[in-house]
């Protein structure tokens, strides 16, 4: 029994960010039917795999039920009005038009259960001028700045690591949906929720967007503080090659940092614009950091007030002790999942749910 138990959620969508949402409802008891077409969620294709299943998939789709319809045919569609009758929440994530086409756009739903969520996720919404364009994550981030300001190094945007935008559609998809469904509970009414993801990662860039928003220039890596222009929030690399970033501009940890080093003289730089003025105090510690080792420098800063981390790689992060004490790891069947990050004293210890075959539970 979760928060949601009771909740019945009919899920069309594929890949990231839909399945994100529909998840997080799933492992709160929420019903979540994930329909397929017949060649199943692509996900399902992508290595690599874990007791047969992908492991993307797999954790992304855990808990649910599968269905397969074939919405062109007269089957499938009859199949689905029977699903949509039954259900709370609708999702889909398609281009805006094709459920219209399908024959179960927002108004036909509607018509046939007035009491349900429908929740459409695209890269860029029901409408607008670029609403029929083609996208996946890396073409939105490109187009709502925030790849801009994700540098190289060599003056060069770099590829993303973690897709931002399908992850920020996600989140925000499904506090749309929770906030749908409580203003059900006082209206009785359904209702269409739009979730774009240029739009829901625009949110997201508020810390570095203020002279842009004020008709100024376009926020560089070079003069923002979150952005590498500041010496404690910046990346370092080490005499073995590894790095170690310093992610705390509060004047306390230069302090003790500089101190330890015997330079509080520079304390002053910390304080200073992030950009020219503090790129003095960079160069000192670019030289610094790389005369020791990774390891010589976490045993150097245990005892000192720092904001300072390791760079770890994924193997090593997942075999940190944080990660373990939190049971962020949980391996069932032979499959690795991420457990969720959304706890309550209420609940039991957490067990993923099982990952649906194709067409089945």
């Amino acid at each position: 029994m979760g928060k949601l138990s009771g909740i019945r959620v009919v899920d069309l969508t594929m890949f990231l960010p839909g399945p994100m949402l529909s998840l997080m409802m799933a492992e709160q008891g929420a019903e979540v039917i994930k329909v397929e077409p017949p060649a199943g969620d692509p996900a399902r294709d992508q290595a690599p795999f874990a007791g047969g299943h992908s492991i993307w998939f797999a954790n992304l789709n855990r808990g649910k039920r599968s269905v397969v319809l074939d919405l062109k045919t007269a089957e499938g569609k009859a199949d689905l009005t029977e699903l949509v009758r039954g259900a709370d929440v609708f999702l889909e994530g398609f281009r805006p038009g094709v459920m219209a086409r399908l024959g179960f756009g927002w108004d036909t739903v509607r018509a046939l259960n007035p009491r349900i969520i429908y929740c459409s996720l695209s890269a860029f919404g029901q409408q607008g001028a670029l609403a029929d364009h083609p996208a996946h994550d890396m073409a939105v981030q490109a187009l709502a700045g925030t790849l801009s300001v994700n540098d190289a190094g060599d003056g060069h945007p770099a590829v993303p690591g973690v897709p931002a935008s399908d992850v920020a559609a996600g989140l925000t998809g499904l506090a749309a949906v929770l906030m749908a469904l409580i203003g059900r509970e006082r209206t009785g009414q359904g209702d269409h929720v739009d979730i774009a993801m240029l739009d829901s990662l625009l949110p997201w860039t508020a810390h570095i967007a203020g002279r842009a928003l004020a008709g100024g220039p376009a926020p560089t890596s070079a003069d923002q503080r979150s952005l590498g222009g500041a010496a404690f929030y910046n990346v370092y690399q080490c005499a073995d090659g590894r790095h170690v970033v310093l992610g705390g501009r509060e004047i306390k940890f230069a302090k003790s940092l500089l101190g330890a080093l015997g330079r509080p003289d520079l304390v002053p730089l910390a304080e200073a614009e992030a950009g020219p003025a503090q790129a003095p105090l960079v160069a000192f510690l670019r030289e610094t950091f790389a005369t020791r080792t990774r390891p010589e420098w976490e045993a150097f800063m245990a005892d000192l007030d720092v904001a300072f981390a390791p760079v770890l790689d994924f193997a090593e992060a997942y075999a940190a002790p944080h990660i373990a004490q939190h049971r962020l790891l949980v391996t069932d069947d032979g499959i690795p999942h991420i457990a969720p990050a959304i706890r309550f004293a209420s609940d039991s210890a957490w067990h993923p749910g099982p990952v649906p075959s194709l067409g089945g539970p």
